[in-house]
């Protein structure tokens, strides 16, 4: 009995338990949704979500006790294996659905762009960590490079949420690392002069989504048939919802997508206006959790990735609630912690884990 209360006693030493029940109770509202969306399959993927989740949250109890100066020596490697990764894809990847997104290396099959996810705010965290009292307009200009080489690779592929995704996680860090307004102004005002020829490079399904965004009725049976059936469920749902199980755009088939990037238009359904309210409160405690632990964080490579991280959470919410209700282009961006999946569950945790890291390790040193 000893042995086991000490070995629990050294988990929870490394625990932050207000950030570890946010993304508990997070988890708990998606095993419940999931096995709403796929009931009509029976148990088979509420099981596997069960084990995503297990396998996630071990990850991330290893990764809570590791100090974050263990963490900052896997930046530049791990790095630099996403891009080679990358560029095997590019070369050897496989065609799934049109996209060449996966690479075999024999006995597995990965997606090299899911290690960028937090390979990026490592890396780029790493970099003005080294450089920290010496910031020139020449390390922005570099970590920009550093954030683009694999954001051309994946929208190659094409990806266009995961560039999304990688693209704000990068971008943070190098915000929170002083960029100038004034720069900040001018990327904004390029970015603006570049709309139309990022348009004539658009994927033709990209340039579709857009302009079912501005009218899902002009391809009510094709490209606008997301849209039009999740605002339908978010609608019915009304104030208090339908009822756990009682969804029937869920359960008559008319939600695409439903336990994955459109899981958000069946918890609406069931739960209405006051489940959606609970969400956003839970996911609001997340982001202000994650950023109060980047504020305390004691060194510049601890603040800058716990502020990444945390602002990526934000971007995958927002995105995805955004796409499904229709107020943003349909993108591949699950709802985080409540979508079904074990990759992007995974890379979920592995930040809260890092969020965890950074907060015990300053407490464990002031005592």
């Amino acid at each position: 009995m000893k042995l086991i209360k000490r070995i629990i006693q050294g988990i929870l030493a490394h625990l932050d338990m207000p950030l570890f029940l946010i993304v508990l109770a997070l988890m708990a509202i998606g095993l419940l949704t999931v096995y709403s969306a796929t009931a009509s399959e029976g148990f088979w993927k509420l099981d596997r979500q069960l084990i995503n989740m297990a396998a996630s949250m071990a990850v991330m109890l290893l990764v809570a006790r590791t100090p974050p100066q263990t963490l900052m020596r896997f930046a530049v490697p791990l790095y630099l294996l996403g891009v080679v990764l990358l560029l095997g894809v590019a070369l050897f990847g496989i065609v799934v659905n049109g996209s060449r997104r996966w690479i075999s290396l024999g006995f597995v099959r990965i997606q090299p762009s899911e290690i960028m996810k937090i390979a990026m705010p490592l890396m780029l965290a790493w970099y003005f960590h080294k450089h920290e009292s010496m910031l020139r307009g020449k390390h922005y200009f570099i970590a920009t490079l550093i954030l683009l080489v694999p954001i051309a690779f994946i929208l190659k592929q094409p990806d266009l949420g995961t560039s999304l995704l990688i693209g704000a996680a990068g971008f943070f860090v190098i915000f929170f690392a002083g960029l100038p307004w004034k720069v900040m102004f001018g990327l904004a005002a390029a970015f603006g002069a570049a709309m139309p020829f990022a348009w004539n490079m658009l994927h033709d399904y990209q340039r579709r989504r857009v302009l079912t965004l501005l009218d899902p009725t002009s391809d009510p049976l094709g490209a606008g048939y997301h849209i039009i059936q999740s605002t339908i469920a978010i609608g019915s749902g009304g104030s208090l919802g339908k009822g756990w199980l009682k969804g029937s755009q869920t359960h008559l088939e008319f939600i695409p997508e439903k336990h994955t990037d459109f899981i958000f238009a069946v918890f609406s359904e069931e739960w209405g206006l006051l489940g959606n309210g609970i969400l956003l409160v839970l996911f609001t405690l997340l982001i202000g959790r994650g950023l109060m632990i980047a504020a305390a964080a004691p060194t510049m490579f601890s603040r800058l990735l716990a502020g990444a991280l945390t602002l990526v959470f934000f971007i995958y919410a927002f995105v995805n609630m955004g796409m499904v209700s229709g107020i943003l282009p349909v993108v591949g961006v699950p709802l985080p912690f409540i979508s079904y999946g074990g990759t992007a569950l995974l890379t979920l945790m592995l930040g809260v884990g890092i969020l965890m890291s950074i907060h015990t390790h300053r407490m464990l040193v002031k005592k």
